[in-house]
């Protein structure tokens, strides 16, 4: 079995494929300064309190957007699982031309995304959206070229950005209001992050399409934590929410045939 780890700035977002299949999916939070002590344990528990044997682990495949943890988590690795991890970073093989003007300077967990959408949807102009700290937008050719994309603050990112600069305004639930206009302050807000968000991803598109894909017109790939909240926005043609866990397993497997 392969464990597969997507290390962010909120949450570790981790998966264990067993035949080509995700068996198991599980989330922790960040913690900057985490030992590898911390990372071993939790990885070694949440996979006994799934019925998973930690000794079955054959494999990790990892990615980080948080360098400072990458040390920790790869010496959890070695102690917990006696296992060098594969870390996906520049240099490895992934299947795509990286068209950015520095490739490294692309997220690892951009490529992932960008890998398993090439494979599950192939011969497709591609559009990624990931809806997580950060919102990101990756444009992938029908010929795995990675073209670029778009960032912007994730809806968690704005919110506190907001209660931060505005005495009288605080933090609220991240939700679909009831309607667009708020008759009171929570709801003003919450209408505010989710039709400006909703609006951005439409705009985006729109452009990214119209520049980029003008003779065959995208799909668009929804992923992320908060990437079911706008299902109902007519945004995405699919949403695939363990789209980087597939990526990180992708490259693992690409790069054993080398």
């Amino acid at each position: 079995m392969i464990l597969c780890l997507d290390i962010g700035n909120s949450h570790m977002h981790g998966g264990v494929f067993a035949d080509q299949v995700l068996k198991l999916q599980f989330r922790m939070a960040s913690k900057s300064g985490a030992s590898s002590d911390e990372y071993g344990l939790f990885l070694r528990g949440v996979l006994r309190e799934n019925g998973l044997d930690p000794a079955s682990i054959t494999a990790i495949s990892l990615c980080t957007v948080v360098p400072e943890v990458l040390y920790s988590i790869k010496s959890a690795c070695q102690k917990y699982f006696a296992i060098e991890p594969f870390v996906l970073q520049a240099g490895v093989k992934t299947g795509l031309k990286v068209g950015y003007q520095n490739p490294q300077e692309v997220g690892a967990d951009r490529i992932a995304g960008a890998i398993a959408a090439s494979h599950l949807f192939p011969g497709k102009n591609l559009i990624i959206i990931d809806l997580g700290t950060a919102i990101t937008f990756c444009a992938v050719s029908a010929e795995q070229k990675y073209l670029g994309g778009v960032i912007m603050p994730g809806l968690k990112m704005a919110m506190q950005a907001l209660a931060g600069g505005a005495s009288k305004l605080g933090t609220v639930e991240i939700s679909a209001p009831p309607q667009t206009l708020g008759r009171n302050t929570i709801n003003s807000i919450q209408s505010g992050l989710y039709y400006g968000t909703e609006g951005a991803l439409k705009n985006i598109v729109t452009k990214l399409s119209h520049e980029l894909f003008k003779k065959q017109p995208p799909m668009v790939i929804g992923t992320g934590g908060f990437a079911a909240l706008f299902k109902s926005g007519h945004i995405y043609h699919d949403i695939v929410p363990d789209l980087v866990l597939k990526g990180l397993y992708l490259a693992y497997t690409m790069n054993q045939k080398l």
